[in-house]
């Protein structure tokens, strides 16, 4: 049994990633600061099912608090790992507030890097994004295209974050797994995000806002598939970074039919121009994931859409109010 660190418990992807680690028998520490980046009750809602498991303790607290953080690792004791799934995410809500992303994604990384150092954790993850390629991407894209030309301050604030996980690996042996995520969807997600979105205006009735023409793609894995492997990169490798998800491309105008089916209403589609924040095409090369860590997604895309509408319905009462607006 192992004791983990996870700052970001509350969010999409930490949440499910905690809730695996528990089901294992591990023992996790979760940090969430609960901030207002998108309606709280989904991040509550996250944190109730976490907290009915014994093996987790929960801290509200924010990364970007430094003496915080240390207070809390020495009265808690030793880890095995720190998993950062702790990040301010969305590329269009990074052009309005850099500072948010920059406080959270930088010094919030270099804080917890700071942690391990003086704490003797030898084990550290970051979440970070595809949203590191910027323009022009190969498609496939592997782990080695350009991710030194950013489009917006979010992916600005990853590229930095994963230069800095390089610094402490090799000033201070830290093994570092970087895991790059591509469009995750599933219960709960993101409200900004198109899944979310979509499933709320088509049950709604509402208008649902397409950015460009609609044939931009996306490639999307479960957030289920992602947890998992998240979890393979506690694995000690040395520095590596790896591509996880987005093996599942489909073009935006062919989601929304296939959730008009999957929930039997029509969708009332509004046209937006494309924000230059936003990248027009995405799809992992996910080989080496598979070489090195075992992982491969196992959820379709179907599958994985009935289970995030049938947690709509569940949850419709209180999941029709959430604001969408991305």
């Amino acid at each position: 049994m192992a004791r983990y660190l996870l700052p970001g418990a509350a969010g999409f992807i930490g949440a499910r990633v905690t809730e695996f680690l528990l089901a294992d028998g591990h023992q996790v520490v979760g940090v969430d600061n609960l901030n207002d980046a998108y309606d709280v009750r989904l991040k509550e809602w996250r944190l109730g099912r976490l907290e009915s498991h014994p093996g987790f303790v929960f801290h509200k607290m924010d990364i970007t608090d430094h003496e915080a953080l240390n207070r809390l690792v020495t009265r808690a004791g030793t880890f095995d790992a720190v998993i950062n799934m702790a990040a301010r995410a969305g590329v269009r809500k990074s052009v309005q507030s850099p500072r948010d992303y920059v406080d959270t994604n930088i010094v919030g990384t270099l804080n917890l890097l700071e942690l391990c150092r003086h704490h003797g954790v030898t084990k550290f993850i970051l979440a970070s994004t595809s949203s590191v390629y910027g323009a022009d991407a190969p498609l496939p894209t592997p782990e080695e295209a350009e991710s030194r030309l950013p489009l917006q301050p979010y992916a600005a604030s990853k590229i930095a974050a994963e230069a800095m996980c390089h610094a402490y690996y090799y000033l201070y042996d830290i093994n570092v797994t970087i895991l790059r995520y591509f469009t995750v969807y599933g219960p709960a997600g993101r409200p900004d995000m198109v899944v979310f979105r979509f499933i709320q205006g088509i049950f709604e009735g509402q208008p649902i806002t397409v950015y460009g023409d609609g044939e931009q793609s996306r490639g999307m894995t479960y957030v289920d598939d992602i947890a998992r492997g998240t979890i393979s990169g506690i694995q000690r490798i040395g520095y590596e970074v790896f591509n996880l998800g987005g093996h599942e491309v489909v073009i935006i105008n062919d989601l929304v039919k296939k959730l008009e089916k999957l929930i039997g209403r029509k969708a009332r589609v509004e046209f937006q121009l494309l924000h230059p924040a936003d990248m027009v095409a995405n799809w992992a090369q996910v080989d080496k994931a598979g070489r090195i860590l075992g992982w491969e997604p196992r959820v379709s895309l179907e599958e994985g859409l009935k289970a995030a509408i049938e947690w709509y319905i569940s949850e419709r009462e209180w999941a029709c109010q959430v604001d969408t607006s991305a």
